[in-house]
């Protein structure tokens, strides 16, 4: 059974609210495995955005603990620094990737590590805000520069889940402000889909299908249009629900 528009926007407010009082759990994000940069420094922006490339098909929480231990090893974090990096051999970056398992997948995933370093180098002089200030912080402009007309330069970066997973992680742990933040969509990984799945904003054909991700990202825009909410304000209660088993809502 279809719920309409309004039913759905009413389980939308007790999930947000549900979220807020901490009833879907999340007292402890992924992210939340981070060195306390300074939130603007260059250092904080890189952390949140090398492992994001690699946090595909896993757990999120892992993934980060596993971030924070390769930071926090004086041996390994050198791979938070682009320029360093690029002076390494491959096989010193892949050792202090695959040390704490940031990086699983050993070859490909320290070539998309590698790649990106030498993107921020290249076009940023190894300063990841600059990406930001040069396209005006605006939503729109950022994606498309990533996701169109740079993506092999940002592999897995410019994904459709990941790029927008990221853009909200630096806002979250940043002191980044962005144009267009109604334009930020949710971040259709496997949790946010089935969420959105059980809904009824999707049907279960829709669901296998391989374009879900986009189909997604365009029935939670057309939901929220005309309404107080920004897709972004959905996603954490979303992946919070299905991820602690979708929880009766009240």
């Amino acid at each position: 059974m279809r719920m309409n528009k309004d039913e759905i926007l009413k389980i939308v407010d007790k999930l947000i609210k549900m979220h807020k009082t901490g009833e879907l759990g999340g007292e402890v994000m992924p992210e939340d495995a981070n060195p306390h940069f300074e939130k603007s420094s260059n250092e904080n922006y890189i952390y949140f955005t090398l492992p994001m490339a690699l946090n595909y098909q896993r757990n999120s929480y892992t993934l980060w603990e596993s971030a924070l231990k390769t930071y926090n090893d004086e041996e390994t974090k050198f791979v938070f620094n682009p320029k360093i990096c690029l002076e390494k051999s491959f096989e010193e970056v892949q050792y202090a990737l695959t040390k704490y398992k940031i990086a699983l997948q050993k070859q490909k995933q320290t070539e998309i590590w590698l790649s990106l370093c030498n993107t921020f180098v290249e076009l940023y002089d190894g300063d990841v805000r600059k990406l930001f200030d040069s396209l005006d912080n605006d939503v729109d402009k950022i994606r498309n520069f990533i996701q169109k007309e740079n993506k092999k330069k940002f592999p897995y970066l410019s994904g459709t889940k990941i790029c927008n997973y990221w853009l909200y992680v630096i806002y979250q742990y940043t002191n980044r402000k962005y144009k267009n933040i109604e334009n930020l969509t949710v971040a259709p990984d496997t949790h946010v889909v089935k969420a959105t799945h059980r809904l009824g904003l999707i049907t279960n054909e829709e669901l296998n299908r391989s374009d879900v991700q986009l189909i997604v990202i365009d029935r939670w825009n057309e939901l929220f249009k005309g309404t107080k909410y920004k897709p972004i304000d959905i996603h954490t209660p979303l992946w919070l629900w299905s991820r602690n088993g979708f929880k009766e809502v009240k």
